[in-house]
């Protein structure tokens, strides 16, 4: 349907400096590898094992194919966390006291990070298509990873019966993350035209930790690998999910995000997102994922040319996707409608 679409990453960089773009970009958090699969008919996951490039250039066409302006990537760190997985693996934490804080081999995860990482860095580079860059960097962000070490319900534990060792874990993970963002930076930074993490920092009503502790704990680290990022000449997009309105503004004045993802209806529809912040950053997502996976054709239709019309109104940046991912089970059908909705509205040919 759409032939003559021609990428353009600076699309993607004026709507996260909040500038209007000339053309709104379509964004993603993530789009899981089984949908590009079943929409252009081609299994290739197996060759992220064996044969990485041509991993990377079937995932990379794919998001140009879809009307993408940058691929969407990311390597993330709880993936090569030593004794890690309590926050996705749901393991058991494996630091619940200063003996094992201290005895936590930090010293070896940004080498991890890399031995594992950078072959997949290298060949979406090697893979990009013309016109297109990447958006993401490295992924998980202050508060993920220290839940991926204690859990979550053992960290509350520990910010009431080791408050030296709550303190210290959201620095010292601060302090890695930053050494590796540092050298990511320095070997990467090219690919990319848009840095991000996900730290999922909410949840329907107010977020997983005091706001005193998000402001004083978390904030401050973020800072420094926004700062980072800044450095590098790139803007910063924070995805983050849940009812975090309490902490926003010091996310914004303090830590200095450019731009924002992740919405849900349930929690405030993207127009209040707009209308709280989109003065101060750029805006991403609108599409509800649960509206995407459950309404009727028709609903789906009228849900997202409203978003639309919201966006082109918007004076500043904003990029339109769902408000979170696109998941296995979404219906790849209702996936390629919601999309060409947003490009027949921006006028691709």
């Amino acid at each position: 349907m759409f032939k003559n679409f021609v990428p353009n990453y600076q699309n993607l960089v004026d709507a996260a400096y909040n500038r209007k773009p000339a053309r709104i970009p379509i964004y993603d958090h993530s789009i899981d590898v089984s949908i590009m699969e079943r929409i252009t008919n081609k299994e290739f996951r197996s060759f992220s094992s064996k044969d990485i490039d041509t991993f990377f250039k079937h995932y990379n066409n794919f998001c140009k194919f879809m009307g993408y302006d940058a691929v969407v990537f990311e390597g993330c760190v709880t993936h090569v966390l030593p004794g890690g997985g309590a926050l996705g693996g749901h393991k058991p934490g494996c630091i619940s006291t200063m003996d094992d804080f201290n005895n936590y081999p930090w010293h070896k995860i940004k080498d991890l990070y890399f031995e594992r990482f950078t072959p997949s860095f290298k060949a979406l580079g090697n893979q990009m298509p013309e016109g297109m860059k990447a958006i993401g960097g490295v992924g998980n962000g202050v508060f993920e990873c220290v839940q991926d070490l204690t859990g979550y319900m053992d960290l509350c534990y520990i910010a009431v019966d080791s408050p030296e060792l709550y303190t210290s874990l959201f620095q010292k993970v601060g302090d890695v993350l930053y050494d590796i963002w540092q050298d990511f930076l320095n070997e990467f930074g090219d690919t990319y035209c848009v840095c991000r993490f996900g730290d999922d920092l909410g949840f329907h009503s107010a977020t997983l930790l005091s706001e005193t502790d998000v402001k004083e704990l978390i904030v401050p680290q973020y800072k420094r690998i926004v700062s980072a990022v800044h450095d590098a000449g790139k803007p910063f997009l924070l995805h983050s999910c849940g009812a975090i309105f309490n902490v926003m503004d010091e996310i914004i004045d303090v830590a200095k995000i450019n731009a924002k993802h992740s919405n849900e209806d349930s929690i405030a529809p993207f127009k209040q997102w707009i209308e709280l912040y989109g003065d101060k950053i750029g805006n991403f997502g609108g599409i509800d994922t649960d509206v995407l996976c459950a309404s009727s054709t028709v609903e789906l239709v009228a849900y997202v040319t409203d978003i639309m019309n919201i966006a082109m109104n918007k004076n500043g940046g904003v990029a339109i996707g769902s408000g979170n991912s696109i998941p296995n089970y979404v219906d790849p059908n209702r996936y390629i409608n919601a999309v060409n909705i947003i490009r027949a509205m921006r006028g691709d040919n």
